[in-house]
């Protein structure tokens, strides 16, 4: 084995064991708990076994086993971003909604205070 097989393994273990602590936490859903243990075991497979790109090269009639990794690791990041961009505009519009009745909440409670006085 040479030595980036044996850095993927220890990054592929030390990923899967944080993913799992963070589900176990509740900090992660069971959707994305699943979607990064199976990066983290492809990582294993593919440090373990770098041949095994092969049969992905062949079956995508892409040439070579780096080309399809670097390919699918750089549509897997355009769907990230494309997920990260649908929760930051959700987020916004929760903010204005919350900003919006916490406006209202304190001019009600400004009228009261006007009308007791």
């Amino acid at each position: 084995m040479l030595i980036y097989q044996y850095i993927g393994l220890v990054i592929g273990i030390i990923g899967i064991i944080i993913s799992v602590l963070r589900f176990r936490d509740g900090k992660m859903s069971l959707s994305m708990v699943l979607v990064w243990i199976t990066i983290w075991v492809l990582l294993l497979i593919f440090s373990a076994y770098p041949a095994a790109t092969t049969l992905l090269t062949n079956i995508t009639g892409i040439g070579r086993g780096l080309d399809i990794i670097l390919i699918f690791g750089l549509i897997g990041c355009f769907y990230m971003i494309f997920k990260i961009y649908g929760m930051i505009e959700n987020i916004e519009e929760e903010i204005t909604l919350l900003t919006r009745e916490i406006a209202l909440n304190k001019k009600e409670n400004t009228e009261k205070l006007d009308e007791d006085r």
